[in-house]
């Protein structure tokens, strides 16, 4: 299945001043899958470890740093010619192996021709649980944390596909282009197109982006099945959990992570501890939603205190929405059936409402945009502010037809943005300056 970060991959490639560059993202998002057709495509070979299984590749960085010894042992062991520029080094679920995230270091700094990928699923909660050492003329001990590994790596972020990979999944790359056309435009959609891309749309919230997921879907035509690994998906999560975190932190993490539909389900969808637990506080379960947050299997959303630029600086961290990561995890999680998904009647259903909240906060987190919301004293509330270079852009969300929005026109008249974005099940326009986009087209901001 056709991937985004494909292209990132080959402009890595091309890149004269390349760092060993790492993929983090939760379990099962594709990160393997990627990494390794890209392999396939653009080099003479490559050499697969995963330090969850190669207790011996394990060995190899335990033993020395040293770039060159460790490209003739691997060379030797793995019986595989490694050839600077040509080979791809790829070392999977990286954060099991503490050794083998050091040598990254000595990799830019001594051999910057070979050509290495590394990826782990929950490098960001190991990262933050281990002291990693850097040797810069004595040895000293830094603890790192993601951030730190821009510094000295190249990072990137994997996640769930989005809606637009789920067209190219389902063979429909010209509708994809269409949509974008019509975006760009402020184009009305061909009815015909527009019904069609609504009707993927409402199959995607309930398959989600895990890839795994959706290409069962592709081949089997199931719903059921497609479940059945969606559920398989959450049990891992759920293991990853106990393995990579105490038994009391464990316990902690997994009533967080159960209580995230019951938080959405509220009318005010702002997360409380006392929904975890009877008497929850951030106290108790606030190192909780960071194990969470680090292994990327939900997404944050900081109230505003104000839409001033730059908006990171007027976010209160007291107040936030969580979402689940993947749409599709979330919509098996609360057991809302696909028959209810596509009854388009626009009664009113605050779930409905939050899942599809969900997906937008999802798409944003995909284009790269931090999350944010904004309230008014508590009279209003837009589900979405975004920065696009010097414009602060509010979203509102709704699910259906029905785009009445008191609150975007309180935020409207007070902070008199350039243009909003309303999205909806309507189809694309431009009106009183507002952007009218699709559910569907999401993927375009």
């Amino acid at each position: 299945m056709k991937r985004k970060i494909i292209s990132k991959l080959e402009n890595w490639k091309k890149s004269k001043n390349r760092k060993p560059l790492i993929i983090n993202g939760a379990r099962q998002v594709g990160k393997t899958y990627s990494v390794l057709e890209f392999a396939k495509q653009n080099y003479e070979n490559f050499i697969y470890i995963n330090f969850e299984f190669n207790e011996i590749a394990c060995k190899i960085f335990e033993k020395t740093l040293d770039p060159k010894e460790i490209i003739e042992t691997m060379s030797i062991a793995f019986k595989t010619n490694i050839l600077p520029e040509k080979t791809l080094i790829f070392l999977d679920e990286i954060q099991n192996c503490e050794k083998a995230l050091t040598s990254l270091k000595y990799f830019y700094e001594n051999a910057k021709e070979y050509h290495i990928i590394a990826a782990g699923s929950l490098l960001g909660v190991a990262i933050n649980r281990k002291n990693y050492s850097f040797p810069v003329g004595k040895v000293e001990t830094i603890t790192l944390n993601p951030m730190d590994l821009v510094l000295l790596f190249l990072l990137f972020l994997l996640n769930p596909m989005d809606f637009e990979e789920f067209l190219w999944a389902n063979e429909q790359e010209e509708l994809a282009k269409k949509i974008r056309e019509c975006f760009e435009k402020d184009e009305r959609m061909n009815i015909a197109l527009h019904e069609l891309a609504l009707n993927l749309y409402d199959k995607y919230l309930v398959i989600g982006g895990m890839p795994e997921v959706v290409y069962k879907y592709i081949n089997e035509h199931n719903i059921i099945f497609a479940q059945q690994t969606q559920g398989e998906i959450i049990n891992n999560y759920i293991s990853d959990m106990a393995k990579y975190a105490t038994n009391t932190e464990s316990v902690k993490i997994r009533a967080a992570y159960n209580s995230i539909p019951m938080q959405l389900a509220k009318e005010n969808k702002k997360f409380q501890y006392k929904i975890v637990q009877t008497g929850g506080t951030a106290t108790i379960f606030g190192a909780s939603i960071d194990w969470l947050l680090q292994s990327g299997v939900i997404l944050k959303c900081n109230k505003l205190i104000d839409a001033q630029m730059p908006i990171s600086a007027y976010q209160d961290l007291s107040s936030f929405k969580i979402y689940m990561s993947d749409v599709g995890l979330l919509t098996l999680k609360s057991n809302m059936s696909y028959e209810f998904l596509l009854d388009k009647d626009d009664s009113n259903n605050n779930f409905m409402g939050a899942l599809v909240e969900n997906y937008v906060a999802q798409a944003l987190n995909n284009n790269g945009y931090d999350l944010f919301y904004w309230t008014n004293k508590g009279t209003a509330e837009v589900d979405f502010i975004i920065q696009k270079g010097k414009d602060i852009i509010p979203v509102e969300v709704k699910a259906g037809k029905n785009v009445t929005a008191k609150s975007l026109n309180i935020y409207i008249e007070s902070k008199k943005p350039k243009y909003s974005v309303r999205i909806s099940r309507r189809n694309f326009g431009f009106e009183n300056n507002i952007k009218s986009v699709p559910l569907y087209a999401v993927f375009c901001i």
